[in-house]
């Protein structure tokens, strides 16, 4: 075979790490392989059925003041701000790389520190740290958060009442009795209402004590998720302003537990798994 042919189809491979935080997965590629329409790429990576599958890809950049530039493309193809379950997916694979004990993410929402408390091998025999199926956790510092007063939308195809929280990166928090069937529906509406001109992240929330609460989330560009970094955080803010609940928070979410500190700055711990390396061919 000739080296041309080589190179032709080495330029048509895009190598991949896939990682899930709680149930919310992505992928991280390196920002050299980023060409062309970065948000139909991202599509076909993120297809669950001709694509990798993926909640969002964060493609990688270097940076002079972070570890890394994470730049986040949902599933559909749009933009986001950051994902906190995306962001420490990306330290995983910075760790993992590189044997760091802290990293620096910078995102579309600023600098963001994660801070290793422990590492767990994977279960396969044989298997060291810092390979597919290690899991780490973080604290990460998602910064302060900016709450709004309660916001009632009534249209007729949905009524809600709600809290607008940013966490750099929008939320509408309802507080409810139960998870009726049917929310996403509501949810996805909901973010197409003109009170929200670029979208946003919906979370139902249940409390459950004084310091838990359980949530569902439609997340902007992506739709029902298992969990959610920055969902997590807005939901624990609004239910610690209501006096709901007192900090520190558990938020679970059908793909696992975070917990939630709220002491002027936001800080979220939880999990991010390695899950597999590979190639996507293009």
């Amino acid at each position: 075979m000739s080296s041309s042919r080589n190179d032709a189809e080495q330029s048509t491979r895009i190598p991949f790490t896939k990682a899930s935080a709680c149930g919310n997965d992505f992928l991280m590629v390196e920002g050299a392989h980023a060409s062309g329409d970065l948000g139909a790429l991202s599509r076909r990576l993120c297809d669950r059925h001709r694509g990798v599958g993926a909640d969002g890809v964060e493609w990688l950049f270097p940076d002079a003041q972070a570890d890394v530039k994470a730049r986040l493309i949902n599933a559909d193809g749009s933009e986001a701000e950051i994902s906190g379950n995306g962001t420490r997916c990306v330290a995983a694979e910075i760790c993992s790389r590189e044997g760091k004990t802290e990293v620096v993410v910078r995102t579309g929402a600023g600098l963001k520190t994660c801070r290793l408390i422990r590492q767990e091998a994977g279960r396969q025999e044989g298997r060291e740290g810092g390979q597919p199926g290690s899991t780490f956790e973080f604290e990460t510092d998602m910064g302060r958060p900016e709450v709004g007063g309660e916001l009632s939308i009534e249209t007729m195809w949905v009524r809600a009442l709600g809290t607008r929280v940013s966490m750099g990166n929008p939320h509408f928090v309802i507080f409810v009795e139960n998870f009726q069937e049917g929310w996403q529906r509501q949810a996805a509406l909901i973010g197409t209402q003109p009170q929200f001109p670029q979208g946003t992240n919906v979370e139902y929330v249940v409390v459950r004590g004084a310091n838990e609460i359980e949530i569902r989330l439609f997340e902007r560009g992506v739709g029902e998720t298992q969990s959610s970094g920055t969902g997590s955080c807005a939901a624990a803010v609004a239910a610690i302003a209501s006096g709901r609940v007192a900090s520190p928070v558990t938020v679970i979410a059908p793909g696992g537990a975070q917990t939630v500190r709220w002491e002027n700055q936001v800080y979220l711990q939880g999990p991010a798994t390695l899950i597999c390396r590979g190639e996507f061919f293009v």
